[in-house]
């Protein structure tokens, strides 16, 4: 049957908001208010980008960061959501993002190997590093409910909204 080829890939192809590129933008300009010149540190910065996105942007399950500890170990910070791993060790998206240095878009976290369930109704992911200097000392992990609802178009947006965090950097201590 015509057009029928393809149709199991249906559930696989992303849904995603033709809206999402300008609720970033309002989201970026919220956050800008908030953050730039008023958060008192590093902490409070990241704790009022998880709480934004988490409640602006529908299809999050979870919004949270998670601070390098070691080159294999990673620790949970500010975060909104279900209950978090405290601590990711040996594998997984954010230990992945955070030794790579780049950003991990995962549209199906059970293709993906050694991805780490803290929460088991997660099934699409996103993660992007906070760089300082040339060191990632952190990583943005986004998760949803349903599959495909991340892509590459996500990237810069979040990247932008990261970028914010560049002035508390200087006084981030690595966690140990």
């Amino acid at each position: 049957m015509p057009g029928r080829a393809h149709e199991h890939l249906k559930e696989w192809l992303p849904v995603i908001d033709p809206r999402r590129p300008a609720r970033y933008e309002r989201i970026y300009a919220q956050l800008k208010d908030l953050i730039v010149g008023k958060s008192p540190n590093l902490l409070a910065a990241m704790a009022t980008i998880c709480a934004v996105l988490h409640h602006k942007m529908p299809h999050h399950s979870w919004t949270g960061f998670y601070f390098v500890a070691s080159e294999d170990e990673l620790h949970v910070g500010p975060y909104q959501g279900p209950v978090a791993c405290q601590v990711l060790r040996g594998r997984g998206v954010c230990l992945h993002c955070a030794r790579t240095g780049q950003p991990v878009v995962v549209p199906d976290v059970e293709q993906f190997p050694g991805h780490v369930a803290c929460d088991p109704r997660s099934k699409s992911e996103i993660a992007l590093p906070v760089v300082k200097g040339d060191k990632v000392i952190a990583v943005l992990d986004i998760d949803s409910h349903k599959p495909a609802q991340f892509d590459e178009d996500d990237i810069p947006p979040l990247t932008k909204i990261l970028n914010l965090l560049q002035p508390y950097l200087s006084f981030h201590r690595r966690l140990r």
